[in-house]
């Protein structure tokens, strides 16, 4: 944060006086052949293309905030921010790198696809998310 690397978004908990939760943000940018086959079409001939990056993402691991979908409302919550910021900055789409199979399929489900070329790294259209 120092070093301006990454904004941290924190979900605060007032009564509790305790972080729920938090997910950071940067800007980025992915090579043109990382992008899913479906989304590239639709994306400028560029070699490199700006996308916003969801560096970390977590839930507190104290189990009154395990279970109850924060994960899911600072996901939304990031998807929302990162459209917003696309008007500022641009960018084509928000990408994420999973920390293993679970949270893979964590951001698959909210509609994250991987490149071909990538087991980790998931890609997710602004298009997409104006539809969430």
């Amino acid at each position: 944060m120092r070093r301006n690397v990454a904004v941290v978004w924190v979900l605060y908990d007032a009564q509790d006086d305790a972080i729920a939760g938090y997910y950071t943000l940067s800007a980025a940018s992915v090579e043109t052949t990382a992008v899913p086959e479906g989304e590239a079409g639709r994306l400028p001939r560029y070699p490199h293309l700006p996308v916003i990056l969801l560096g970390r993402l977590a839930v507190s691991s104290d189990p009154t905030y395990r279970g109850r979908g924060l994960g899911g409302v600072l996901l939304v919550d990031a998807l929302k921010r990162a459209a917003h910021l696309r008007d500022t900055i641009g960018a084509v789409a928000v990408v994420v790198d999973a920390k293993d199979v679970v949270a893979r399929g964590f951001y698959e489900h909210y509609g994250f696809q991987r490149p071909q070329d990538s087991e980790w790294r998931l890609f997710i259209s602004m298009g997409t998310i104006e539809t969430l």
